[in-house]
């Protein structure tokens, strides 16, 4: 059995290690949250226009069809492969949010968010 402030200094490391590994899958901008799956207009719209665009090129993504679960869960939907591949196009754009904050590189595949990571930080103006 742990004492008190072991099993406190044990789920305290837990958790630092959690929040060490875990990706920034959402961005506040303003004061709306960016987050997975949302359209590029809409996040071009919440965190104003980039300083840079990048095409990288497209990828082949499984389609994948969205159906109702069934009688036994209203709401629910299930995933279904479609029986096909769908090409998209693969576009990174980069936020400049100023010297005191740390730049946002977004990856969108097909219009839709799917990755945030940190560029370093921002920067006044026009970077040369």
């Amino acid at each position: 059995m742990l004492s008190p402030a072991q099993a406190i200094s044990r789920y305290t490391i837990i958790a630092f290690a959690l929040l060490i590994t875990t990706d920034a899958w959402a961005l506040r901008c303003g004061s709306r949250l960016i987050k997975d799956e949302m359209p590029e207009a809409e996040v071009i719209e919440l965190c104003g226009e980039p300083v840079s665009t990048e095409y990288l090129g497209y990828v082949l993504r499984p389609y994948i069809l969205k159906r109702p679960a069934g009688a036994s869960s209203l709401s629910g939907t299930r995933h279904v492969y479609g029986g096909f591949h769908e090409e998209l196009l693969v576009k990174e754009l980069l936020f400049n949010f100023g010297p005191r904050k740390l730049m946002r590189r977004i990856r969108f595949e097909g219009g839709y968010l799917v990755s945030i990571e940190s560029a370093g930080y921002g920067y006044h103006g026009e970077k040369k």
